[in-house]
């Protein structure tokens, strides 16, 4: 073994630490343990001098890197997804003269406390240098300084806090960079172009730090070779250079979430009418301040497959060349001041796959047009806006995830549009005038997760067939005129709690990425608070809203189908029987609301095991006994959770509270129980207590005294609350009291 010169064990599960073993394999040239399970320290390996490659990829090793001071020959080293603790410096590496390519990424790094002191320059010249996340390199790193021959650079997701402006020097001293990304670096300051023409430059990322300032006016003319710039999530304002016309080889534009200004200027596509020029293909300028209409040189930009300019202050119509754009996938233009009609896209199939175009003011009916994108429709956004009317009998998109047609004046019954749509996911048409029952063969959409039909004028029973859906995470049927009794096989879960294999089948078969994919939040009601929730969120959130319907019956889940429910608000309906003791088992439930329903009897007191509940209201019901301890999240609720019950009482006046109307006794049973019935007692008093003043008054006689009598009786009559709540007011004022007694 002492004569072995490469070994590569990648991927075979192997675990614990580093055997002592590999101390002796002094000839080795190449060693890959990518992929294990290994832990612990890497000393082992300090003998290795003869080394040159060394991937330590994907495991679990921990602490420094000094063992590898010794690998005088290595070029090429793979540390990257370990627990290391790396010096921003890489001190120990200073002496590795061959070294050419490091990778280092999901590790610690840390700054060197003596980087400063040591003033020696490092014996490499690298040619790639990768370490992304995470941790603090405090300043720059000294070594780059060094640095010549660097082709690629990725410092992303460590925080430099002590850079002030963006390392403009790195491309001077390096001519040949071709790839650098700075990602969520903590760098501020402005961004300062090299002083001369950088011709190797193709990829340049700065997104994600507090760059501000201007956008250089001569950008294109200093960096013309540019393929791929990503300035997003910054600070920079201004107007887009009209330099951008001089990158005739970008393909991937993105300034998103900035704060720039003015039109989108036609010079920027210029490049896009050049056919022996590499064209636009991605473009996103969403999250700006961006005015004036769509410009139409973007029309001539064959290849642009991605097109974001929500979030702005764009007018006009949505042009309609873009139904001619060939390789479009993706289109938002959501969040504008565009007005007029959907665009009429005529011809062949569209390619779109996403089309966003919420909470502007587009208006009239949606047109036959919307067909042309029924083969690879996947996600629909035509939310917050006036679209009236019905969905074209034609639009029957196979393939679509997520339809957000909410905020609008839809009308008609349910289309069957989506009756074919197997692999939707949202399925959101609430605050619409859509009516008629609820069709069934929505319990066909084996996929859906969340439907929200809120405020729309559906009747009918809540269709059975909901219960086929095993992926439902939240249901929302609020403010509707749904009648009959509630599914009691209706089976919701977050999407957290469905298995890890099915979340990573469902991204994978969909080939969803994430981060490119178009992201609406779902407004939902908890805690009697309206909320928008994003992906991120929702994964974690589930929920039943039947509320403000006339649904009647009792309360009847199967518990195990909701064991893991957030959220149930079944308020403004006419629920009767006792509140289920049962929900004491639901130990994720945050917001409970069955307020304004006939329940009755006793509030279970097992409710005082639910930890996590911040939200609960019983209010409004014919509940009766005693108001459950106040102990646990109980306790955090005040009186406004139990107002209108009339026979419920507090845990010290419950022997003055009437209990329920029970039916009379037989003939044979006298038994009297005490009940008094409080309206009659409180008339009766009031009778009494008026007679007495008058007599009173009869007898003294002045006049003034009688009507400040009658005055007083009435007051107090009309103050008078009746164990129901209810207040009652004397027909006749006070003045007529007296006149009567004259």
């Amino acid at each position: 073994m002492k004569n072995l010169q490469e070994l590569d064990i990648t991927g075979n599960n192997l675990r614990g630490s580093l055997p002592m073993c590999f101390y002796n394999l002094t000839s080795l040239k190449s060693l890959s343990l990518s992929s294990n399970q290994f832990l612990g320290n890497i000393y082992s390996l300090k003998n290795l001098t003869l080394l040159e490659s060394l991937d330590l990829s994907s495991n679990q090793f921990s602490g420094n890197i000094s063992a590898l001071e010794s690998l005088t020959s290595l070029r090429w080293l793979d540390i990257s997804n370990n627990e290391f603790h790396i010096p921003s410096s890489l001190g120990p590496l200073f002496n590795l003269s061959r070294l050419k390519f490091i990778r280092g990424d999901n590790n610690n790094i840390h700054a060197d406390d003596h980087e400063m002191l040591n003033s020696l320059a490092p014996r490499f010249q690298l040619s790639y240098i990768s370490f992304s996340c995470c941790g603090s390199g405090g300043s720059f790193p000294y070594f780059f300084y060094h640095q010549s021959n660097l082709q690629g650079v990725t410092l992303s997701e460590i925080h430099f806090f002590k850079v002030d402006q963006f390392p403009f020097w790195l491309l001077e001293n390096n001519t040949k960079l071709e790839l650098l990304h700075l990602v969520n670096c903590s760098l501020l300051g402005p961004f300062q172009l090299p002083s001369r023409t950088h011709l190797a430059l193709s990829n340049l990322d700065i997104s994600n730090n507090a760059f501000g300032g201007n956008i250089p006016e001569r950008i294109g003319a200093h960096l013309p070779l540019l393929k791929t710039l990503n300035m997003s999530q910054n600070y920079f304002s201004g107007r887009i250079p009209s330099s951008f016309g001089d990158m005739s080889s970008l393909q991937g534009l993105d300034l998103s979430n900035n704060h720039l200004s003015g039109g989108i200027p036609e010079h920027m596509a210029t490049g896009c009418s050049l056919l022996d020029l590499m064209s636009l293909s991605e473009v996103r300028l969403d999250g700006n301040n961006f005015t004036g209409v769509i410009p139409n040189i973007l029309a001539n930009c064959s290849d642009l497959y991605l097109l974001d300019l929500s979030n702005n202050y764009l007018f006009g119509e949505i042009p309609s060349w873009i139904g001619n754009m060939s390789r479009l996938i993706a289109l938002d233009v959501s969040r504008n001041l565009l007005f007029g009609r959907f665009p009429q896209w005529r011809g062949n199939a569209l390619p779109l796959e996403q089309l966003a175009m919420a909470d502007n003011q587009l208006e009239g009916s949606i047109p036959r047009a919307i067909c042309n994108l029924n083969e690879g429709l996947i996600f629909l956004d035509l939310s917050m806006n006036n679209f009236s009317g019905t969905l074209p009998s034609c639009f029957k998109p196979v393939s679509l995830r997520e339809v957000h047609l909410s905020r609008n004046m839809l009308q008609g019954p349910l289309p069957n549009a989506f009756r074919d749509s197997s692999s939707l996911v949202t399925l959101d048409l609430s605050y619409n005038h859509f009516k008629g029952n609820i069709p069934n063969w929505i319990g066909n959409l084996s996929e859906l997760s969340y439907l929200l039909l809120k405020r729309n004028h559906f009747k009918g029973e809540i269709p059975i067939q909901l219960c086929n859906l095993d992926r439902l995470s939240l249901i929302d049927l609020s403010l509707n005129n749904l009648s009959g009794g509630i599914p009691y096989c209706l089976k919701v879960s977050a999407m957290n709690y469905v298995t890890e294999e099915y979340i990573w089948y469902y991204y994978s078969r969909y080939d969803i990425d994430t981060a490119k994919s178009i992201e609406v939040p779902i407004e939902y009601i908890v805690k009697s608070r309206s909320y928008h929730y994003r992906r991120r969120i929702l994964q974690y959130m589930s929920g039943i809203d039947l509320s403000y319907n006339k649904v009647t019956g009792e309360i009847n889940f199967e518990t195990r189908n909701i064991m893991k429910l957030f959220t149930l608000n079944l308020s403004r309906n006419s629920l009767t029987g006792p509140i289920p003791q049962v929900f004491s088992n639901l130990k994720d439930l945050e917001s409970l609301d069955l307020s304004y329903n006939n329940l009755t009897g006793n509030i279970p007191v097992e409710f005082a095991v639910l930890h996590f509940l911040q939200y609960f209201n019983v209010s409004y019901n014919n509940l009766s006994g005693k108001t459950p301890e106040r102990i646990g999240q109980l306790g955090t609720f005040d009186e406004s959770s139990y107002f209108g019950n009339p026979f419920l009482c507090g845990s010290l006046n419950c022997s003055l509270v009437a209990t329920p109307i029970t039916p009379k006794a037989s003939a044979g049973d006298t038994e009297d129980h005490g009940f008094i019935d409080m309206d009659a007692f409180y008339a009766s008093f009031f009778a009494c207590y008026v007679m007495v003043l008058l007599c009173i008054a009869a007898i003294i006689s002045p006049e003034n005294f009688v009507v400040e009598t009658c005055s007083k009786a009435i007051a107090i009559f009309d103050k008078k609350e009746f164990t129901r709540g209810i207040k009652l007011s004397i027909e006749k004022p006070w003045s007529n009291c007296v006149k009567t007694w004259i």
